[in-house]
């Protein structure tokens, strides 16, 4: 992401939550909170090292949901996260676990379990799996699933995502699950 209009790359993605600095480039983040605050009501968390109480009053007054100052607990941060999606998604049935043919996907710890086994997944294959977790059984477009990952970045091409899907795979096996993505030749992948 670079750090011009953050706000317009915010709006086409389909965050459910935000974290947000306080400290960036072009634009502070209480300014950027400010601007989100006027199109959307997505949670937002500043995670800063500003930790004076009028930074802090400063963020929730432009519109942020909770304040953590760096150094910060991972369990802690994760926590306040799962509360405030808690809250915030009750009423959608928006979750951070996900189930699919008995495959559970919890987006918190960044873990695939299946049975008794479980892995870790790096963001970008949480991110893919979480994307075919929403579409599952709808081919997805292999140029779809490189603009959602990589938001158009010059960086990333087929090859990179066929790297991730074999890598998924690997992980996949690994906890004792075969052929749940399909390939579709010239189209994509399916759930």
């Amino acid at each position: 992401m670079n750090f011009e209009n953050v706000e317009q790359q915010i709006f086409k993605t389909e965050a459910h939550l935000i974290l947000l600095d306080v400290n960036l480039p072009y634009e502070n983040g209480y300014e950027i909170c400010s601007k989100i605050r006027l199109k959307s009501k997505v949670p937002i968390i500043f995670v800063t090292s500003k930790n004076q109480s009028m930074d802090e009053l400063n963020g929730i007054l432009r519109g942020g949901d909770d304040y953590i100052e760096k150094p910060y607990h991972v369990p802690i941060l994760l926590a306040r996260i799962q509360t405030l999606l808690n809250r915030v998604y009750s009423d959608k049935a928006t979750e951070s676990i996900l189930t699919y043919k008995g495959i559970t996907l919890d987006l918190l710890r960044s873990e695939i379990k299946y049975e008794n086994q479980e892995t870790e997944l790096t963001k970008t294959e949480l991110k893919t799996l979480y994307y075919l977790f929403k579409h599952t059984d709808q081919i997805i477009a292999r140029m779809d699933l490189i603009d959602y990952l990589w938001d158009h970045e010059i960086y990333a091409d087929d090859n990179s995502l066929s790297v991730i899907i074999t890598r998924i795979r690997e992980k996949l096996k690994e906890i004792g699950v075969e052929n749940i993505i399909e390939t579709k030749r010239g189209q994509g992948y399916k759930l």
